[in-house]
């Protein structure tokens, strides 16, 4: 039972995760575009995501309407920033295109928020 809750949860956060995805992602391309440096368009593009992921993640993955959280969600964006950057610093040092590089990152960078989300601002037990 409970496995089956974390998978159909997972499955939620995948699907909430794309819309956020794609919205964060475009906007980060638009920075790219307007020829921001790629730490710059991911620290605005996080910027911009976070109160919308904040309210679908929450509200649509976990249940939760506890806007109190909002703070700790935050601090999740703020360790997947600075690891999606490390992650971008390597790839771009390796000479790949920045956005290519952005796009395979998206599937790891999605797992690694699942599990601090569901761990350390939903908490484990919902």
């Amino acid at each position: 039972m409970m496995g089956e809750l974390l998978d159909r949860r997972f499955l939620r956060f995948l699907l909430v995760g794309a819309l956020n995805t794609l919205f964060g992602y475009s906007v980060f391309a638009l920075f790219i575009l307007l020829h921001l440096h790629y730490s710059i368009a991911a620290f605005l593009s996080t910027v911009c995501g976070v109160l919308f992921n904040f309210k679908t993640t929450g509200r649509l993955v976990f249940g939760s309407r506890d806007n109190s959280l909002l703070w700790r969600f935050f601090a999740v964006y703020g360790v997947t920033y600075v690891l999606g950057i490390l992650c971008l610093r390597i790839s771009t040092a390796y000479q790949w295109n920045v956005l290519l590089a952005a796009a395979v990152l998206m599937l790891p960078m999605a797992l690694v928020s699942y599990t601090l989300n569901r761990v350390f601002v939903f908490g484990a037990g919902i």
